[in-house]
């Protein structure tokens, strides 16, 4: 049994019980979603006036901001192992207005909207396939309940069911993309088009494909927070971080490619399910029955990942005082952050009853958050840079190499990337941040009772 110290000297037991394998299989549970599936396609439709040899410059770009963000987070995660993740680092390196900030904009707002999103897709898409006569919204937040139940029972629970749906996502992902080798492309059916459709974005530039792509490549990050439960972290961490980002960069590549050979771009951009018409181009009459097996593993992946990794999250950020002290109680027999778990769970499920089924509505939101999700990625880059110069001597398990071009270059595109979003998601996010950012500075003024940007001492074993 080992043990793991928070800021304030608490010491409590952690069960080593992840490996690489499991890290791996949560970053491909996160990013392999119905909603990754739609926007990948619906980049394939944007980029359609690009020639290939474009597109594929802009998915390397992707690829390789995302390789950078992974190096960042391995250092810091490495250097100060905590579940609070990247409220930690911030708070050491530039204070605790700017940690809030970039933790609840892009991780806790991005989710509490992408999230029943996912959920909403998934109860429709489940409804239209298997003809369920169920009313909207059931199954959807029958699936959070179950999977909130799970997480709490312990990671031993969480690292099979992320194994085992990872594993059936990577098969069906890959199978779709390796379709393009046995079909001719045809004449699509016409789109069933729904709500959004006729919305895409086709006509957006360069920027915009490579902020499509790259949503695809976000999120393994969030195995850093479950450090204290991973078993040998200076290897496992950097190379799962890298394995996944790598493995999920060649699946949807290679989806992304089936879908350029197969469908028009019109049909990726206006339909109401693209990876529907895509699943039933490749596979004929079973397609739908692929899809739907797709989306169960791709949503009970993507919700899995995200209730285990921002509960650690905000349990750590309690201990350091940046949240409710009681979101870092923990059960007494599973030894998980179960209040955290139930407040994340009550999050996501208020928007699922508040929108009705309208899942466009929260998709246009997940658009705009996105953004958020760069920035707390360059206050990360941001952090490295700071960190390295402020305590050069500090312990290191892992150090970014070639240190800092990936981290400017990963700060250099992101901006580029978030300059290219349309006015309408710019505006959006704006307003989050503005209401993220009053509270976060509220809460660092006058329950912390911290200067703004005054950083943490940082304690180091070395």
């Amino acid at each position: 049994m080992e043990f793991s110290e928070d800021k304030a000297g608490c010491s409590q037991p952690q069960r080593r019980t992840l490996g690489a394998g499991t890290l791996a299989a949560v970053i491909v549970g996160i990013a392999i979603s119905q909603v990754a599936l739609v926007g990948v396609l619906q980049g394939v439709g944007v980029a359609d006036q690009l020639p290939l040899w474009l597109i594929g410059i802009a998915f390397a770009c992707a690829y390789l901001l995302a390789i950078s963000y992974a190096l960042t987070f391995s250092e810091l995660s490495l250097m100060m192992p905590s579940s609070g993740g990247l409220s930690t680092y911030t708070e050491v390196a530039i204070g605790n207005f700017p940690a809030l900030l970039a933790t609840f904009s892009g991780y806790v707002v991005v989710n509490v909207f992408g999230v029943p999103a996912e959920l909403m897709l998934f109860d429709s898409v489940v409804r239209e396939i298997g003809g369920i006569d169920l009313p909207p919204k059931v199954m959807a937040l029958s699936l959070l309940v179950v999977l909130a139940i799970l997480n709490i029972r312990g990671t031993d629970v969480f690292a099979a069911l992320q194994n085992s749906t990872a594993v059936v996502k990577v098969g069906l992902v890959l199978v779709s993309g390796l379709a393009m080798l046995w079909l001719v492309p045809e004449a699509a059916p016409a789109a069933p088009l729904g709500p959004g459709a006729g919305q895409g974005t086709a006509g957006g530039g360069f920027g915009m494909v490579v902020g499509l792509f790259f949503w695809c490549l976000v999120g393994a990050e969030f195995v850093c927070p479950m450090i204290g439960e991973v078993k040998n972290p200076g290897r496992a961490i950097p190379r799962a971080m890298i394995l996944g980002i790598t493995a999920l960069a060649f699946l949807f590549a290679l989806y992304s490619l089936g879908a350029r050979r197969l469908l028009p771009p019109e049909l990726l951009t206006g339909s109401a399910f693209p990876h529907l018409d895509y699943a039933r181009m490749a596979f004929g009459r079973i397609g739908a029955a692929v899809l739907l097996l797709t989306a169960v593993a791709a949503t009970v992946g993507l919700v899995n990942a995200v209730l285990a990794g921002i509960s650690r999250q905000l349990q750590g950020m309690a201990q350091n005082g940046q949240a409710f002290g009681f979101l870092a109680w923990r059960h007494p027999r599973y030894d998980s952050p179960w209040a955290a778990i139930v407040a994340i769970t009550v999050a996501f499920g208020a928007p699922i009853l508040l929108m009705g089924d309208r899942p466009e509505t929260i998709m246009t939101l997940v658009i705009a958050a996105s953004t958020s999700w760069l920035i707390a990625y360059i206050v990360a880059h941001i952090n490295l840079i700071v960190l390295r110069r402020r305590y050069p001597q500090a312990k290191r398990p892992f150090r970014s190499p070639f240190f800092p071009l990936p981290q400017l270059i990963g700060i250099g595109g992101m901006v580029y990337v978030i300059a290219c979003s349309p006015d309408e998601v710019t505006a959006l996010t704006g307003y989050v941040l503005g209401v993220v950012g009053v509270a976060s500075a509220l809460w660092t003024r006058f329950v912390m009772k911290r200067g703004l940007f005054a950083p943490e001492p940082f304690f180091s074993d070395s």
